[in-house]
């Protein structure tokens, strides 16, 4: 039996040619819908590329003005999704580049690091004390992912985040199925190296009473001592 989500994303394939001829006439209606389903993968694809937020949102909204335009060019040799990445991708190495000439007259500051990569949790909306772990387990992933280097990043994001198979994000990179396979296994690796240095940091710090809490239990016994 067909899922609602297989369902849903076969229907929005089925329309995508009625959509592409309704861009292609000026509509932006249309091009607003087209964006409502592409906006999430783009993003964290110029997210990955570009490691800054800001930028990577600059990124997508000039890829889409550049898809508008050239609408009428696309023959449909591959998905649109796919069209739509390499786009993306090519405004990403275009800002890298003028970053990189930037760099040459004046140093440019470090960016933030930020990138969803937290799933199979359970929802527990309701509590405070899950969602603020959610959101530091959220920070921590992002950051571990953003110091990969770029080829490994792209590839894990576009493979274990968007869940991409290794032939789409082979035909998105313009690499082969081996090497997207090698370049995920290495970037899992990595993060995986990573993350087990601060688990053992954090564990000279588990269950910490220090401070404040040491000496509130003391002066709690000799408050009860009197």
């Amino acid at each position: 039996m067909q899922t609602d989500v297989a369902r849903i994303a076969s229907s929005a394939e089925d329309d995508e040619p009625d959509l592409i001829r309704r861009i292609a006439g000026g509509s932006h209606e249309a091009f607003a819908l087209l964006m409502r389903r592409h906006n999430r993968r783009l993003y964290r694809l110029a997210r990955a590329s570009l490691r800054n937020g800001t930028e990577a949102e600059d990124a997508v909204q000039d890829a889409y003005l550049n898809a508008f335009r050239s609408i009428r060019a696309f023959r449909g040799d591959c998905a649109l999704s796919t069209w739509l990445s390499r786009l993306v991708l090519n405004e990403c190495l275009a800002r890298q580049r003028r970053s990189h000439r930037r760099e040459n007259i004046i140093p440019m500051v470090s960016f933030e690091s930020s990138m969803s990569a937290v799933t199979n949790v359970t929802d527990e909306s309701g509590l405070p004390d899950r969602l603020a772990a959610r959101e530091q387990m959220r920070a921590l992933l992002e950051e571990k992912v953003s110091e990969l280097p770029e080829a490994l990043r792209v590839a894990f994001v576009l493979r274990s985040v968007e869940e991409l198979s290794v032939g789409e994000t082979a035909q998105i990179l313009g690499i082969g199925e081996e090497t997207v396979r090698t370049r995920h296994f290495r970037a899992r690796g990595l993060l995986r190296e990573s993350l087990a240095r601060d688990v053992d940091l954090a564990e000279r710090d588990l269950f910490e009473f220090g401070g404040s809490h040491c000496d509130g239990i003391i002066a709690r016994v000799l408050s009860r001592l009197d």
